[in-house]
């Protein structure tokens, strides 16, 4: 029986992770920035699409991300009482005045 689980990988026990793609709108914090997510959602009355903002609380590292900066975030296992996501790679830097 220990033949057969030595023959399944060890990343495919991670299972699926959520990707999202968003702006950083704060990065006060210290390892942690805020990243707006928007994305259109289907009005279930009247058909239209609207705009839904959410706002996620996302690992940093290393403090790189600034204000204005477009990432990728991933799921990620509790980190603190908000925080369950984490910055997987920078997309887009803002541009410098």
């Amino acid at each position: 029986m220990s033949a057969d689980n030595a023959a399944v990988p060890a990343a495919k026990g991670r299972g699926f992770r959520r990707r999202l793609i968003g702006r950083v709108i704060s990065d006060k914090m210290d390892k942690t920035v805020v990243v707006e997510v928007t994305r259109f959602k289907m009005h279930t009355m009247y058909k239209k699409y609207i705009r839904v903002r959410k706002k996620y609380k996302a690992h940093d590292e290393t403090n790189e991300y600034k204000s204005g900066d477009r990432v990728e975030i991933v799921e990620h296992r509790p980190l603190s009482k908000e925080k369950r996501w984490r910055v997987a790679k920078l997309l887009d830097r803002r541009a410098q005045e």
